[in-house]
């Protein structure tokens, strides 16, 4: 199969796999791999105890839509726990942060925009204040 026909369908065996420390995340769409010029999707799958800890996107809008599990999930100052089939949308530049406090998987798709940016894809906030306030950073 040539890579025209990876442009619009993306098989299981094309998922490009990235290991970080809050857990894999299974690039479904995003540059080099699809043709979708303004969006990203990524599958993550966050086992218990971790997170992806405050954290903010300069330049890209993004929506979490949890498959299984519960999400701890903030949004600026704002928490509410998300289960299957709820989300959250975080706009450009806002805080935020997910967190998987059950004994449980979590397993989310995050949809990002757009997929070419000029800036760093994210900055950590969780040790700046009021952030490592609210929840004390891990160290990974």
């Amino acid at each position: 199969m040539g890579k025209e026909k990876l442009l619009r369908f993306i098989g299981s065996d094309d998922v490009e796999v990235d290991e970080l420390p809050w857990g894999p995340h299974d690039w479904l769409v995003r540059p080099g791999l699809a043709a979708a010029e303004g969006l990203l999707l990524v599958r993550v799958r966050m086992p218990a105890g971790k997170a992806h800890q405050f954290h903010r996107h300069p330049e890209l809008e993004e929506i979490i839509y949890v498959i299984s599990g519960t999400a701890e999930q903030w949004v600026d100052e704002e928490c509410r726990r998300l289960g299957p089939g709820e989300a959250a949308h975080i706009p450009e530049n806002v805080v935020h942060g997910t967190y998987n406090n059950s004994a449980e998987p979590l397993v989310f798709l995050a949809i990002l925009s757009p997929a070419h940016f000029d800036g760093p894809a994210l900055v950590d906030v969780c040790e700046e204040k009021p952030w490592c306030d609210l929840k004390k950073p891990m160290s990974y």
